[in-house]
């Protein structure tokens, strides 16, 4: 492993945060912190913590020797001096005294022991950090490490390869236990440089920045040599050589993950090389369900994944039915786990949702799921460094976790538990939405609304690059797709799917206007009128509502119409004839499958500064009327003008509208010829 130390990037770090009034103790510990954090072979996703003992002034002006260490909520690769809370050290260090401290009393003691009331929780691990003597100290993850300890014989393998400078602590769930453990292993061999905790990470300590971390890219740089040095294990079981696409597979997956009647989930695809010889190994099943390769994973991973069988491209009903059949079982045995674990439990746990948040496909690959795209990222980061650290461990010797006791000690961990109660999500977290005419005004207006109510947007238009832009802007994806194109839709919204797992609602937004007197226009211009307001809206329409249906967990169908739908205007026939059309298709959605839990509606909007309004257009329409174009503008019962984001509400208060199909909403200001019964 390559060190990334800088004379010169640590000496800027020293003076850019001396600005602030950041001693140099605590912009080292910054800039090593993020020396660790940005290698994902040593941390990922918020794993690992770091401290350094240093002083710093309280409220009355005098200097206290502290512990600043990392706080909870914080990212190691990204950590700020805030991000190391500082925390009163004696106090801390009298705990050590201790028989037993139960969590909640040591996050209390840990908190009221703040410089700062309002800083964020100290790590789980403070009291260790605090225990140990080293005035820097690092802990990390590191995956070969793990490889050397998650071994039937992990502790004669790691002194093997590290020598009497490293002590090694028999696995005992973080917290004061551990931390006194460590302390005392500590005592006994003051010389220490390095500390591992069996089948959970490592501790590396230093009188400075850089001896601590010079330690840790040392001892991880030794495991990885002997690693490396060990012959590869996994034998290849035979697989299905032509699969299903994950646009066909995920929604049927996302559909398993979401029955019954459980919250649905967004899902990560991987299928690098490393996840592929994972998961078409022989042995899977074995190795697979072992347990996790450190403790912290039981948070996201669960226990285990779900293991699907393999299946031919040609048959996905068969691979639905064992899916289902599969997905069974793994809730009854979760549930079942569960109940093992609980009983005589004081006070009693509640139960998680049982759904896996890892699946295997042998010859596909690797899903994770997640209540948000970011989160089923990340469990599908960890999941893969999983798979990697699990053949190491297999080349080395034979993978072995913790016990099933202590992974439930671990996801159930009374401090996780309390943060059930404090859980909220956003009215559309968990849901997926595409919106097409994603570049114009009223849908990157309802990206922005949906995104805000918490959904995964997908934004399609003709334009790629301006609908990339506005997806970046709400943090969703853009994809080009002409929409009168069935194949470009067809694309598009496997696209969504290839990234999202699915979809749950579709805004079919893109339209755009033609005029002429009905007599005179051509036939030409009626089609092409045609085929963007009504054909392009079917062709949505298909392709979502055969995803829907293959996910079995409903859909919404949300059709932008017009005001011409129902209130026609002169010189707008070839516009407002396909946008009848298009009212009409909504109805018909809404009747046929409504028995699937899928609704349809649409949205009657009005003089929207929309970019289908243009500007020559609206100033046209005002001068005939002789009246500004403001006053054009708000024409209309509240004499106020409607904006693209008035109309992106109207779609949202739909989409969450669970009891509604079949309806229209009129967002016009007020016109009682364009308003339906």
């Amino acid at each position: 492993m390559l060190n990334g130390w800088s004379d010169p990037d640590a000496n800027a770090a020293v003076e850019r945060y001396a600005a602030d009034g950041v001693n140099p103790d605590l912009a080292l510990r910054v800039y090593t912190s993020r020396l660790l954090g940005g290698e994902p072979r040593l941390v990922l996703h918020g794993g690992g913590n770091t401290s350094v003992k240093t002083e710093a002034t309280d409220a009355a002006g005098e200097a206290v020797e502290v512990l600043c260490v990392k706080g909870s909520g914080w990212d190691l690769a990204a950590i700020e001096p805030a991000g190391l809370p500082a925390v009163r050290l004696e106090p801390l260090r009298r705990l050590a005294e201790l028989d037993a401290l139960g969590d909640e009393d040591m996050v209390n003691i840990q908190r009221g022991n703040l410089l700062d009331s309002a800083a964020p929780n100290p790590s789980i691990e403070t009291l260790l950090h605090a225990f140990l003597p080293g005035k820097f100290i690092d802990h990390t993850h590191a995956g070969a490490v793990l490889a050397l300890t998650d071994q039937p014989d992990g502790a004669a393998v790691c002194a093997e390869a590290f020598g009497d400078k490293v002590i090694l602590v028999p696995y005992i769930m973080p917290g004061f236990t551990l931390a006194k453990a460590a302390w005392l292993a500590h005592r006994d061999n003051p010389d220490a440089e390095a500390m591992i905790l069996m089948k959970h990470g490592v501790f590396t300590f230093g009188d400075t920045a850089r001896s601590a971390y010079d330690r840790m890219i040392d001892l991880v740089s030794r495991a990885e040599q002997r690693v490396a040095a060990a012959p590869r294990k996994l034998v290849a079981a035979a697989v299905p050589t032509t699969v299903a696409p994950v646009a066909a597979v995920g929604p049927i997956l996302r559909g398993l993950a979401g029955q019954p009647d459980g919250p649905r989930h967004i899902l990560e695809f991987r299928n690098g090389p490393e996840v592929m010889t994972f998961v078409n190994g022989a042995e899977l099943t074995r190795y697979a369900t072992a347990g996790v390769v450190t403790p912290d994973h039981t948070l996201r991973t669960k226990p285990r994944p779900l293991i699907l069988p393999p299946h031919e491209a040609d048959s996905l009903d068969g691979f639905k039915r064992r899916a289902a059949d599969a997905m069974a079982r793994y809730r009854e045995d979760y549930l079942a786990y569960f109940a093992r674990h609980n009983a005589g439990a004081e006070p009693p746990k509640t139960c998680l949702d049982p759904t896996p948040r890892v699946v295997l496909v042998p010859g596909l690959g690797l899903f994770a799921l997640g209540k948000s795209a970011r989160e089923a990222r990340v469990t599908a980061d960890i999941a893969e460094s999983a798979a990697a650290v699990i053949a190491d461990a297999e080349a080395v010797g034979r993978f072995e976790s913790i016990t099933e006791a202590e992974m439930f000690d671990v996801e159930y961990w009374s401090l996780e538990q309390a943060k059930l109660a404090d859980a909220k999500e956003k009215p559309l977290t968990r849901h997926v939405a595409v919106i097409t005419g994603g570049a114009g005004a009223i849908g990157a207006a309802t990206g922005a609304a949906f995104a805000a109510a918490g959904a995964e947007v997908a934004l399609l238009d003709i334009d790629g690059v301006a609908a990339t832009g506005h997806a970046g802007a709400v943090n969703g994806l853009g994809v080009a797709c002409d929409v009168t194109n069935p194949d470009s839709v067809a694309a598009a919204i496997d696209r969504v799917v290839e990234t999202y797992g699915g979809l749950d609602i579709v805004v079919s937004n893109a339209g755009g206007i033609w005029q002429g007197m009905m007599a005179d226009v051509p036939d030409a211009e009626l089609r092409q009128s045609f085929e963007l307001n009504f054909f392009a809206h079917q062709a949505v329409a298909q392709r979502a509502v055969a995803l829907m249906l293959a996910q079995g967990t409903g859909g919404v169908l949300l059709f932008n119409a017009s005001k011409q739908a129902v209130n026609p205007g002169r010189n707008l026939g070839p516009y407002g004839l396909a946008k009848a059309a298009t009212l009409a298709l909504a109805r018909q959605y809404a009747l046929e499958y409504g028995e699937h839990g899928i609704r349809a509606n649409a949205v009657n909007a009005d003089r929207v500064r929309s970019g289908l309004l243009t500007d020559e257009m609206i100033e046209t329409r005002a001068a005939a009327r002789e009246v500004s174009v403001d006053g054009y503008m708000a024409g209309n019962l509240l004499q106020q003008e409607v904006t693209a984001e008035d109309v992106a509400d109207a779609f949202v208060a739909l989409a969450l509208a669970r009891k509604t199909t079949g309806a229209t909403v009129t967002v016009d200001g007020g016109n009682i010829a364009a308003a339906l019964r």
